[in-house]
């Protein structure tokens, strides 16, 4: 028999509000015997019925484990904060010959016939200083890379991203595979080109095509890294020979496919890192997952880092980074056309992988498992949530075609 004690949840919800608010120094004491009180009348209450915590109903349990798990010696303190002025953009020189040399670098170890993991490290190691480098002058200037200028914040962003080794892998397989077809189009077609460079970076368009003489160049989104050969051989035909209507559509559709949205909002995430943008337009993340987390999660998760990105995505509206434990949401939602729901629930879904993480199943790594669609379908507006992104993904689509062609 399972008895039922009032308070519990609220009790953890409250504790929630006031952990992530911060708790002013006078109030320290009393918010630690609230917490001590709480578990004792818990406690006790259950030995009266003869069970244990871990008997009560699941949502009482969660909050039982919350506010028992709470770090009582280390509380995050409200410290008062003066205003400070707002900072202009921090711009880093010579960060653009930085990225130009490291573009080099790339483009050299992809066009090169045998692998070289000597040459791949040393990469992988000139990424890591150039992005500890512009950390540490951030810091020196009392910043963050999110202070830093739109320029100099894409390049960091896409150093960052690259200082990943998986990300590095697929970045150097993408730059080699799409080198290896543009000197295939080129020997075929353009046979006055003595060169056709390849670079993969992080950019607004798709791609971009410039040539001097007989040497060509072509510069490709990172989004592409997902791209298989049939994709980047429609891009790199119609960069280089006239435009045809069936490889356009073929790029474009991968452009607006979540594999590319993934790419360009895990890259933005590092672009607004320590940033405070969970205040959109129209929406306030950090409201949102007050009322996500009280419904669903009995207020017992933990706040990621929330933002909103200024991406516009076409398929792909949220992203959950584990190691970094931040959300970012699509800036396609925060629109007073978008009903409240559809960005609760895409918010909903990102903090499904928080909770559920990563399960290896059959040796492949699974985030969609079977438990986790289970809980993704008790979302209220599920279906009318799900009907709308199906709905926008298409337009937003129809849009992005537009734009390509303007």
């Amino acid at each position: 028999m399972t008895i039922r004690i009032r308070g519990v949840v609220k009790a953890a919800q409250t504790a929630q509000n006031r952990l992530n608010s911060g708790i002013p120094p006078q109030e320290v004491a009393a918010f630690k015997a609230s917490i001590v009180n709480s578990l004792e009348a818990i406690e006790r209450l259950c030995a009266q019925g003869r069970m244990t915590p871990e008997q009560l109903p699941s949502k009482s349990r969660l909050a039982y484990f919350f506010l028992k798990g709470i770090d009582l010696d280390n509380l995050p303190i409200l410290e008062s904060r003066i205003a400070s002025p707002t900072k202009a953009p921090l711009g880093l020189k010579n960060i653009k010959g930085k990225q130009r040399s490291i573009l080099q670098q790339l483009s050299a170890l992809a066009a090169s016939p045998t692998p070289k993991p000597d040459l791949f490290q040393k990469l992988l190691d000139s990424l890591t200083q150039a992005v500890a480098e512009i950390e540490s002058i951030c810091l020196q200037q009392q910043a963050t890379p999110a202070d830093l200028s739109k320029s100099s914040g894409t390049i960091y962003a896409w150093m960052k991203f690259l200082s990943e080794e998986s990300h590095l892998q697929l970045h150097l397989q993408a730059t080699r595979s799409t080198w290896q077809i543009a000197q295939a189009v080129s020997r075929k077609h353009c046979q006055e080109l003595e060169n056709v460079a390849v670079e993969v970076t992080y950019q607004a368009g798709l791609y971009k095509y410039r040539r001097q003489g007989n040497v060509a160049t072509l510069t490709i989104s990172e989004g592409f890294i997902h791209a298989n050969s049939e994709v980047l051989t429609a891009l790199v035909t119609d960069a280089l020979l006239d435009k045809n209507q069936e490889r356009s559509r073929l790029i474009k559709d991968f452009a607006s496919s979540p594999e590319y949205s993934q790419v360009l909002l895990e890259l933005d995430s590092f672009a607004c890192a320590n940033r405070n943008q969970a205040q959109g337009k129209c929406y306030d993340l950090e409201e949102l997952f007050e009322q996500i987390n009280r419904e669903y999660f009995a207020s017992t998760l933990v706040k990621p880092h929330l933002s909103w990105t200024g991406l516009h995505t076409y398929r792909k509206f949220g992203y959950y980074h584990p190691a970094r434990d931040r959300v970012v949401i699509s800036s396609t939602l925060d629109d007073v056309r978008i009903p409240q729901f559809v960005a609760e629930f895409v918010l909903y879904h990102e903090l499904l992988h928080k909770y559920h993480g990563a399960k290896l199943v059959n040796g492949r790594r699974m985030v969609h498992t079977r438990e986790f669609r289970r809980d993704e379908q008790q979302f209220q507006f599920y279906q009318e949530a799900s009907r709308w992104l199906e709905k926008l993904a298409w337009n937003q689509a129809q849009i992005f075609e537009l734009e390509q062609w303007l």
